[in-house]
């Protein structure tokens, strides 16, 4: 099974997305992004416009018809005329179509369609970010609750050593060191449950900012399959699928056809054409001459081959010439850029993901560690080998470490993700989101690219994502984490 289908596969997997009526999984929250996100809905609105390039290209090989049709009143004729005519209508067209152009419709056609192929892949990586950064904003809740619940914890158990120091301080067992030692413990962790506190809520509002509603629950994330052995490999796909450094190639060749339009500029042009005139006096003429018979219409019609050969233009042709070639060199330099930043990214990412996993590794050890450790602190604080201040630093030394456990977590599923989304590979056709109907960008441009009547036209957009302004502040008051979540 390709990397593709198994992603697919999983991200669809029951048993990966089964969640409660109140529970929101990474799939629900990815779904409602690709539907009612701004950022996402604008890049589809503003490849329509891209699209439009290519039907305003083709429509200047296309005949063009035109018709001038004119009423006149002669207010003032000359007294000595024999003839003459009070009012009339002219009704004048053109039909020209252009034979040769020196090249400059074909490749401005085709510098159109390149752009349209860089903005479906620019489409893609807006996709491609959008998701990352809903992936990243469900993570960080998970971890913030996470974090939340954890110094909450440690809150109530420094609680409780507070009482037990100072009933031992009321018996004579402690000092008023070992007091004051605990109190300044509580007001730390109390300080840093508040500072959780002001980080979920922050997080919680990110995630509506991107996904258009408040999160409930959020349930574990799938895990992500496939990810690359080395950072070799993950190059090598980025390479041939990420999506900006696509758009760069493809931006690169419209500069091209840009460079070789231009040559038409001062190349000649050669057209066919055909003027036919109308006119009717409207009864309108008379004369003094005796036996005299007006005629009151005529039709006259002409057709012949035009050239039109440039001599002298200013020096724009040149000027325009070399604006091609500069824009093509722009070009062509942004797209090793491109090159240069899908290689940092796809192995920056790659390193981050590794480096996370061997950090879970480490925090796991650690939170096992210092468990025992401070079982062991407690036993011997009890028989007097070990002071109150031992007790409390083993305690925030497991809160720390499990503080890291669950930031290691959130930070690994987020660079496997970023990987994923260097590689190409994180774009709703990737991940299966068949909530509804795809958007099909190709299916949008197919319905333009022959277009030709002047009078088609569509309704006005309407807005398509949501707006959060009614949704409410948001707190950091929390049900208590599954265990599953913790683990």
């Amino acid at each position: 099974m390709s990397p593709r289908r198994l992603l697919v596969a999983t991200l669809l997997g029951s048993t990966l997305f089964s969640a409660s009526a109140s529970a929101d999984t990474l799939r629900d929250a990815l779904v409602s992004a690709y539907e009612t996100n701004p950022s996402l809905t604008a890049a589809r609105e503003g490849q329509k416009a891209t699209n439009e390039g290519v039907p305003l290209a083709k429509a200047n090989g296309r005949p063009d018809v035109t018709v001038q049709p004119t009423y006149f009143e002669n207010i003032m004729q000359d007294g000595g005329s024999s003839v003459t005519q009070a009012r009339g209508i002219n009704v004048n067209g053109t039909v020209s179509a252009p034979l040769y152009a020196g090249g400059g419709i074909r490749n401005a056609i085709r510098a159109a369609e390149n752009r349209v192929e860089a903005g479906f892949a620019n489409l893609r990586g807006t996709e491609s970010a959008i998701f990352s950064a809903v992936v990243g904003a469900y993570m960080d809740v998970i971890r913030d609750e996470s974090i939340v619940e954890l110094n909450r914890a440690q809150v109530g158990v420094l609680s409780v050593n507070l009482e037990a120091t100072r009933d031992r301080f009321e018996i004579g067992d402690l000092t008023r060191t070992d007091v004051a030692q605990s109190e300044a413990r509580l007001a730390l962790a109390t300080s840093s449950l508040e500072s959780a506190r002001a980080n979920l809520i922050r997080s919680k509002e990110i995630y509506i900012q991107l996904v258009g509603r408040e999160p409930g629950r959020l349930e574990a994330p799938p895990p992500l399959p496939n990810l690359p052995g080395t950072p070799d490999n993950a190059v090598i796909v980025a390479l041939e699928n990420n999506p900006d450094l696509i758009a760069a190639r493809e931006g690169r060749e419209a500069a091209s056809f840009d460079r070789r339009a231009a040559n038409a500029s001062r190349l000649p042009t050669i057209s066919v054409f055909t003027s036919p005139s109308y006119s009717n006096a409207l009864n309108s003429v008379s004369s003094n001459i005796p036996g005299f018979q007006a005629d009151n219409s005529s039709f006259t019609a002409q057709a012949g081959v035009r050239a039109t050969i440039p001599l002298f233009q200013g020096g724009q042709p040149a000027a325009q010439i070399r604006q091609a070639q500069a824009r093509l060199g722009q070009a062509q330099e942004l797209e090793i850029a491109a090159e240069r930043e899908v290689i940092a990214q796809t192995r920056a990412a790659y390193a981050s993901w590794k480096a996370a996993q061997d950090v879970i590794t480490a925090s796991e050890r650690a939170v096992a560690a210092n468990e025992l450790s401070l079982e062991g602190t407690r036993a011997e604080n009890s028989v007097g080998n070990r002071t109150i201040l031992d007790i409390l630093n083993a305690e925030q030394e497991l809160l720390n470490s499990k503080v890291q456990l669950v930031t290691a977590r959130r930070n690994a599923y987020v660079a496997g993700f970023t990987l994923l989304a260097a590689m190409g590979r994180a774009e709703a056709r990737d991940l299966g989101l068949e909530g509804g109907v795809l958007y099909d960008p190709v299916a949008e441009y197919e319905k333009v690219d022959n277009a030709w009547n002047d009078w088609a036209s569509q309704p006005d957009p309407t807005t398509k994502s949501t707006r959060t302004v009614d949704t409410p502040a948001q707190k950091a008051e929390i049900e208590p984490i599954p265990s599953q979540l913790r683990k």
